[in-house]
């Protein structure tokens, strides 16, 4: 039997050139897939196609603020796949637009085209009675999807940890000139973070239809950890020693208030990201029921975050990366 690249496969990857999405790229590359990477700024892409074989991942110009562009990325697909999403608003790139409004146009676009599958990449925690912005637009966007793609795959992933993330980093970066780390709410939060290159995998496996259409999938890691044991691992994995500032929510969405000027790439966190911290970002009972999580799309065996970030992390320790080499 022919392999998928010798039958020119095509899946069409929205936002691939961000966070989740060069593993998702990865990964469908390898399993033979012709990759068209759907993204604003294709110049900026370019880092994508050493990742398969000459020619196999395409970057295109797309919009999904824009339905024509979604249109003509679309063209004789056979899969689809949407990782477009934000966690502050920039501009015209709000929750609306992009979680909502672009989602309906390529789940509509998807559909057109006679792609024969469509994988939908949301949150854990998305629901319409949710506090935060973000998880009442993933799951309104969630249900747009289903109206126009009833047989859509929905992912939910938890906070999600690679080498180039915003969880990891970003309090790693914070403890090189802070002397002290927020402790918010008490650090009590329970969260179950899951690795990129395992939600990549996830997408491959639901594109290539070894997922059940029209399912939710919950997609996390096998450790759960308190929000106070995460700012532990990065101490202990950056080499650094801070100490806590137990700051209330209500303390913390003041100083978020007072960084909402700064960049969004800056700022420690939102108000809307202090909202979701609110809540437990864990497996809900009911997904691991019914097999709806990594193990029922045959990833039984899900990285830990000490077989991953002490690699990445190693450059925020006090001497500098590759210290160990100088001994």
């Amino acid at each position: 039997m022919a392999s998928r690249l010798e039958r020119g496969s095509l899946v069409v990857v929205f936002g691939g050139s961000g966070f989740i999405g060069r593993h998702a790229v990865q990964a469908l590359a390898r399993e033979g897939w012709r990759v068209r990477a759907a993204v604003r700024r294709p110049d900026l892409a370019g880092y994508l196609q050493p990742m398969g074989a000459v020619g196999q991942i395409q970057p295109v110009q797309a919009n999904v603020r824009y339905p024509d562009s979604v249109r003509r990325a679309v063209a004789g697909a056979d899969a689809v796949v949407n990782l477009v999403g934000i966690l502050a608003k920039a501009g015209p790139q709000t929750f609306e637009a992009l979680h909502v409004a672009g989602a309906r146009a390529i789940a509509r676009a998807a559909h057109e085209a006679g792609a024969a599958a469509l994988v939908h990449v949301s949150a854990l925690g998305a629901g319409s009675n949710a506090k935060s912005r973000y998880a009442r637009t993933k799951a309104a966007g969630e249900a747009a999807v289903l109206q126009d793609f009833p047989g859509a795959v929905i992912l939910r992933p938890s906070l999600v940890f690679g080498p180039e993330d915003e969880l990891f980093n970003r309090f790693a970066n914070l403890a090189r000139f802070s002397p002290f780390l927020p402790l918010i709410g008490g650090g009590r939060t329970k969260l179950q973070p899951v690795f990129a290159g395992d939600v990549g995998a996830a997408i491959a496996a639901a594109a290539a239809s070894r997922a059940k259409p029209g399912t939710i999938y919950e997609l996390a890691g096998p450790e759960l950890i308190t929000f106070r044991q995460l700012l532990d691992r990065v101490q202990e994995w950056s080499q650094r020693k801070r100490l806590y500032l137990s700051l209330p929510f209500w303390a913390a969405k003041l100083g978020a208030l007072l960084t909402l000027p700064l960049p969004n790439r800056i700022r420690p966190l939102t108000v809307d990201q202090l909202r979701m911290l609110k809540n437990d970002n864990v497996l809900s009972v009911a997904a691991q029921a019914d097999g709806r999580t990594l193990a029922g799309l045959g990833i039984e065996h899900p990285h830990t975050m000490e077989t991953v970030v002490p690699s990445y992390l190693e450059r925020f320790q006090p001497h500098g990366q590759y210290a160990h080499y100088r001994g």
